[in-house]
């Protein structure tokens, strides 16, 4: 742990399951509000039920996520968690972050083609949602021995140069 910062770990443990539960469950409740867009009905339940979509994911779902992983950043330098299962859940997160774009994406169509846009079945979406979820608190709760996987050696020892690679050095 870092020294002077290590007392506030448990504040962002706190922050970063709060900001998660919150972040998991939209991404697995947004899908359902989407498949309530309906044009069939009238205008003003369509245009009600489609401004609670917009509002949910970008005041709620969108900065839940970003709390999320901002926390979860800073707990692992907190806690030099540098395992790899670590790796591999960050694998499963970029999976969440994937779908919640996918999500994010509908919500947009949903809301500029004016009903024109058939959203995916909702099962697809939280399915997508689910799998990644399940897995990183499989992970997380688990700690499983990844001792035995081999890293490739350009992961697993420094390089000795600096970030990004490509740029030119004056």
């Amino acid at each position: 742990m870092m020294g002077p910062l290590a007392p506030l770990a448990p504040y962002f443990l706190a922050l970063h399951i709060v900001a998660l539960a919150l972040w998991c469950a939209g991404l697995i409740a947004l899908p359902l509000m989407l498949s309530r867009h309906d044009p069939a009905i009238s205008q003003s339940d369509y245009a009600r039920i489609r401004r609670y979509t917009h509002f949910a994911y970008t005041l709620g779902v969108t900065p839940a996520a970003v709390l999320a992983v901002a926390s979860g950043t800073a707990l692992v330098f907190l806690r030099d968690a540098f395992t790899p299962w670590m790796f591999l859940k960050l694998v499963f997160v970029a999976a969440l972050v994937f779908t919640h774009g996918w999500v994010g994406h509908t919500v947009t169509m949903m809301e500029e083609t004016h009903g024109l846009h058939q959203p995916p079945h909702p099962a697809l979406q939280a399915t997508a949602a689910f799998i990644p979820i399940l897995a990183i608190l499989f992970l997380v709760l688990d700690k499983p021995d990844l001792s035995e996987f081999r890293f490739p050696h350009w992961l697993s020892q420094p390089q000795g140069g600096q970030l990004p690679f490509l740029a030119p050095s004056r």
